[in-house]
């Protein structure tokens, strides 16, 4: 994010720890980079810190816990002056409002223990007369959770977020770039008023240093109050395209979330809680923030080009889905009793280099595909969006890069080693866990590409789910090795090493 410096205050960050949550989301994330840049001392919160910890710099404190977990909310803030509230339970399973109610309770408790002198929060913008969505109901009541616990209390209110890889700039670029045609429900009439990413952050930073025990609710937004509609075409105007929208008077939230999900990368779980809260006003009505802050909010037009200039930026780059709790799956580690492990392992031998023989499990998985069956992954990743899952539409996270924490379509990123091993962990919905592992060794001129997928069932029904696929297992993982391989062969001809 380029253009953000905070220059004073050296004795502030020298002194002042402090705690961030949700670093894998994706304000946290970019938050985190900005923090790191400008070397304020900083403890990120992570229920799996061997996840985030390749992404930060080695002076950034990466502590395992989790905000339903008190006990271990109470080592991460020992020490902490200043803790960042960034959790939300939007994208999990079963009831997030009372995860989130739950969560609440314990950081602010313990926050109060600890000695902590402030907590900033990033809530929803909504009038709190109206009879509003569970997703925004929930994250204001998280707003007046935290203000009770006694400490000085800041919160953020905000709307729609512009910024490559946001939740709402994705919906929109996928939905103007893929339909020639679009229907507009009355939900894309509601007006919002976007804040672009950079300025969001930067109201969070600027209020690290305020120094008084008052509590604060600000609400802040962009210079503009739209529509869904108005974002679309803009966005569309911005990208030289034309769209044809016609409005219809009825489209539920539910049908709205399975069509977004078909469309977008927006899985149906998240797209209809997010269609819920689009249907409300979510407008800047108190413009104390402007009073308060520097900082001279841009428009939903600069917004939107500086979200196109940089989406493809790796330095800029943090997405909605990178947070590891936007899978919707429950914490596997509790509650469950998994069976033995089933293993499908298959090896193929070729005369190729390691880095060679890598490079297509390097770049396996969204536009590129699974480079077997595809129609058969398409259809799985149907299944899985029908049921509340991610689906397929996620794609990868980096187009040319493993990245661990990364997403590679309904799979997530465990560990890689460059030409050597990747390691991905599912995040559709199945019955138990699953891996799908790759290893590549060899000499000179030789390689054996090992594959295995791995799955832990949950008692009887897992079992059964396993078995009951192992036809189609044979054709799909049988024909995605013979095709790395016939790849890797191909690449090693055309590098003319052959």
């Amino acid at each position: 994010m380029p253009g953000i410096s905070i220059t004073n205050q050296e004795e502030f960050k020298k002194n002042k720890l402090i705690l961030l949550t949700g670093p894998t989301g994706y304000v946290g994330g970019r938050l985190l980079k900005i923090l790191e840049e400008n070397q304020f001392r900083l403890r990120c919160l992570a229920r799996r810190p061997e996840l985030l910890l390749p992404k930060v710099d080695s002076k950034t404190e990466v502590v395992k816990g989790d905000v339903l977990d008190r006990r271990s909310l109470f080592s991460a803030m020992n020490g902490v002056k200043i803790a960042i509230y960034l959790v939300h339970s939007m994208g999990s399973a079963g009831s997030f409002e009372e995860n989130d109610r739950i969560a609440a309770h314990n950081f602010g408790e313990i926050a109060k223990e600890a000695g902590v002198e402030r907590i900033i929060y990033l809530g929803g913008l909504g009038n709190e007369k109206d009879v509003l969505s569970s997703h925004l109901r929930s994250r204001q009541e998280v707003g007046h959770i935290l203000r009770a616990s006694n400490v000085p209390f800041i919160e953020f209110r905000a709307s729609i977020v512009i910024g490559s890889g946001s939740l709402s700039f994705e919906m929109i670029k996928s939905l103007v770039e893929r339909l020639p045609i679009m229907l507009i429900p009355k939900w894309a009439l509601m007006f919002a008023q976007p804040i672009a990413i950079d300025d969001l952050i930067l109201y969070i930073v600027e209020a690290l240093f305020k120094t008084d025990n008052a509590n604060y609710l600000f609400e802040i937004g962009g210079l503009d109050q739209v529509s869904y509609l108005d974002i679309m075409r803009i966005y569309a105007k911005s990208i030289n395209k034309r769209v044809l929208m016609i409005p219809v008077p009825v489209l539920t939230p539910y049908l709205s979330s399975l069509w977004l999900g078909l469309i977008t990368p927006l899985y149906a779980r998240i797209g209809r809680k997010l269609v819920e809260s689009i249907v409300h006003s979510t407008v800047v009505r108190d413009d104390t923030a402007l009073r308060n802050f520097k900082i001279k909010p841009i428009g939903i037009e600069e917004a939107i080009q500086r979200a196109i200039k940089f989406e493809n930026s790796e330095s800029a780059a943090s997405f909605w889905y990178d947070s590891i709790s936007s899978s919707g799956e429950k914490n596997h580690d509790k509650g469950y009793k998994f069976g033995e492990r089933l293993i499908d392992a298959r090896t193929i031998n070729i005369n190729v280099p390691p880095e060679i023989a890598f490079n297509p499990i390097k770049h396996i998985g969204g536009e590129k595909g699974w480079y077997a069956w595809n129609i058969l992954w398409q259809l799985r990743g149907l299944i899985d969006l029908l049921l509340g899952g991610v689906g397929m539409r996620r794609g990868r996270s980096h187009k040319d890069k493993l990245i661990v924490g990364g997403t590679i379509d309904f799979w997530r990123i465990e560990k890689t080693i460059t030409n050597n091993f990747l390691s991905l962990s599912a995040e559709m919905k199945l019955p138990g866990r699953a891996w799908l592992e790759f290893e590549v060794i060899g000499t000179e001129n030789s390689s054996a590409i090992k594959q295995t997928a791995i799955f832990e069932p949950i008692g009887f029904f897992g079992k059964i789910y396993w078995y009951s696929l192992y036809p189609l297992h044979q054709l799909i993982f049988a024909g995605m090795l013979k095709a790395i391989a016939k790849k890797a062969i191909a690449l090693n001809k055309k590098s003319g090493t052959a």
